[in-house]
């Protein structure tokens, strides 16, 4: 599975990797890995890789609100479609932002999040998304 997102990381750490989600319509949305190729469940972490995950959403909080102006944050950790520990790491937007010409708007915001699929990114928007983080990133 994590060739499915190899072509859109973000950033890599020791244990874990950072992966734009190809669906952008929560603007800044990614996709956190575990590296470890039998991590199933979050309670499977060990210290280093649990100690490294509060480092990288801490990361990840702190570059979304610089780049995106987020104002609240969903992690989930669902392990429904993907047999593998990751953690989906969604921004979430009071009033709408526009990122490069595009509208991203928070149509759930105050209620649980819900992936739109009729939201499509371009492969040239989420190109200078990942960048947009991979840059405040370091």
């Amino acid at each position: 599975m994590e060739d499915k997102f190899s072509g859109n990381l973000v950033k890599d750490y020791i244990y874990w990797s950072v992966y734009i989600h190809e669906n952008q319509g929560y603007l800044g949305r990614c996709v956190i890995w575990c590296k470890r190729a039998n991590a199933l469940d979050l309670t499977d972490v060990v210290p280093a890789e649990q100690q490294e995950l509060i480092i990288i959403l801490k990361d990840l909080y702190q570059a979304t609100k610089r780049s995106f102006q987020a104002d609240w944050f969903n992690y989930a950790f669902l392990g429904n479609g993907v047999r593998h520990l990751h953690c989906h790491f969604i921004p979430r937007y009071q009033s709408p932002r526009i990122f490069r010409g595009t509208a991203f708007e928070d149509k759930l915001w105050g209620h649980n999040y819900k992936t739109d699929h009729t939201f499509i990114t371009s492969p040239e928007l989420l190109e200078r998304i990942r960048n947009e983080l991979k840059q405040a990133l370091g």
